[in-house]
């Protein structure tokens, strides 16, 4: 159980904003996958499995708003695409590797 001196209310608010940045179904795995280092924008949709191209733009996007992620266009000719954890992105990192623990131990019977 979650203890300290927020409210319910508080708690459930922050949790939400939380759920908002990374709770979409793609979201940690391309996280996971950026962990490994910079990738390019074609590197990351062949790594994560049955993502397709608008939803990997979509999630890219909002996890650059978000802070997680950064983007750095090269000037090439096409034009080159990297992408990278910010420090926030890495701090997610221990939480994922909780959750895939957590699914390893519990989820597999589900």
């Amino acid at each position: 159980m979650i203890q300290n001196n927020l409210s319910i209310s508080e708690k459930s608010c922050s949790l939400k904003e939380v759920l908002d940045i990374i709770g979409g179904k793609w979201s940690m795995p391309i996280i996971y996958i950026l962990s490994k280092g910079k990738m390019r924008f074609k590197e990351l949709e062949r790594s994560v499995e049955g993502i397709n191209t608008r939803m990997l733009v979509k999630e890219l996007k909002n996890m650059e708003a978000n802070g997680i992620i950064n983007r750095e266009v090269f000037a090439t000719v096409p034009p080159t695409v990297e992408y990278t954890l910010t420090p926030k992105g890495e701090k997610l990192l221990p939480s994922i590797a909780s959750l895939h623990q957590w699914g390893q131990e519990f989820a597999s019977g589900m």
